[in-house]
């Protein structure tokens, strides 16, 4: 049996679908998997053994310039490789209307959840047979429900596995035994991320207790951020450009992380890595991180989570010092997540 599943992005929402696989790969022996997913999360998929084929979309960078598209023949190859197999099941585990439309040029069955429990409700349109889950569920366990249901097969909701294959991230080199934490610091809101100045203050305090900061990039603005952070701490080290799979080694092979409401943070919970994420304008209840050894620091400001784009916080101006010299909290809701109470929930962390 043969099944497609349309889930293109994000990566945090590539890596919620993880579990659902696995499950699906236990109850039906003869089940295999390809996916349809966004160029740059391509390595993702292919992490999991159930997936066999990867089929890569470029909907992001083709709206851009739909004539270069259309000249360059791109879309129709992607249609060519997308029509190639006749399959069992195609599932849109997604639930846009890009994702539905993707579904429907493919050639199977296509099955989606109903417009009532998702999030662009004309996506239903492409669909031949749809299943309701509740929207209070969290994103991962409704994904796992689409698929018992369209696969018929029954699952332990109290044990999650993502599947992942560490093998698969094209690095053999194991641990040495020094103990280091992953500072997973760049995020795509302005308003998700932790103020500069306190991820500089937590190197200082890793690195004091033994500790290797270890910081990945992935453009020029995470990487002028990550050497400010490291600037002048012996323990904290500015990575070179990884891929997504070069990171995932590096998560893998760390100790723990400390993340902000980020792709990668996922990434560490689907490796099953002790994880702190710091959440100011978002809520982790229903798309934060999802598994064993995470935990959640959530902002008691009045106005959190406001879940907006730009900062809306009109009440008085936080301050705090670094090094002696002031700053300026923002956003203001990180004002309540101080490195040291970050530090603390970390080794506790380590501790359980």
């Amino acid at each position: 049996m043969r099944v497609l599943i349309v889930k293109v992005s994000s990566l945090g929402d590539i890596i919620h679908t993880l579990p659902a696989v696995t499950d699906a790969y236990r109850s039906h022996t003869d089940l295999v998997f390809d996916w349809v997913v966004e160029e740059n999360f391509v390595e993702v998929p292919s992490w999991h053994p159930a997936v066999d084929k990867v089929i890569p979309v470029a909907i992001r960078r083709w709206r851009k310039s739909l004539v270069k598209t259309y000249m360059r023949k791109e879309f129709r190859r992607f249609k060519h490789a997308l029509q190639g197999e006749h399959y069992d099941l195609v599932i849109d585990a997604q639930g846009l209307i890009k994702s539905g439309v993707i579904s429907r040029l493919s050639r199977g069955l296509t099955i989606g959840l109903s417009n009532r429990t998702i999030r662009e409700p004309l996506a239903t349109l492409f669909y031949n047979k749809v299943y309701s889950v509740p929207w209070t569920e969290h994103a991962v366990d409704r994904v796992r429900q689409l698929f018992s249901r369209a696969l018929k097969h029954s699952y332990d909701q109290d044990q999650v596995d993502y599947g992942l294959d560490p093998s698969r991230f094209g690095n053999s080199e194991t641990a040495n035994g020094e103990k280091t934490v992953v500072f997973l610091h760049g995020t795509t809101w302005a308003t998700k991320h932790w103020p500069e100045y306190y991820w500089r203050h937590l190197a200082y305090i890793a690195t004091d207790a033994g500790y290797i900061v270890k910081l990945p990039w992935g453009d020029d603005s995470e990487k002028q951020r990550a050497q400010f952070i490291a600037r002048d701490i012996p323990g904290a080290q500015v990575l070179d450009k990884l891929s997504l799979s070069g990171i995932a080694d590096e998560i893998n092979r760390s100790t723990g992380v400390i993340a902000v409401d980020t792709g990668l943070g996922h990434l560490a919970a689907a490796l099953s890595k002790p994880t702190v994420s710091l959440y100011g304008p978002t809520d982790p209840g229903l798309s934060g991180t999802f598994g064993s050894k995470q935990l959640h620091m959530n902002s008691n400001l009045n106005c959190a989570p406001c879940v907006k784009r730009s900062c809306s916080y009109t009440g008085p101006g936080i301050t705090d010092e670094f090094d002696s010299q002031p700053f300026a909290v923002t956003p203001a809701c990180f004002s309540s997540h101080k490195p040291e109470n970050v530090w603390q929930q970390f080794e506790k962390l380590l501790l359980d």
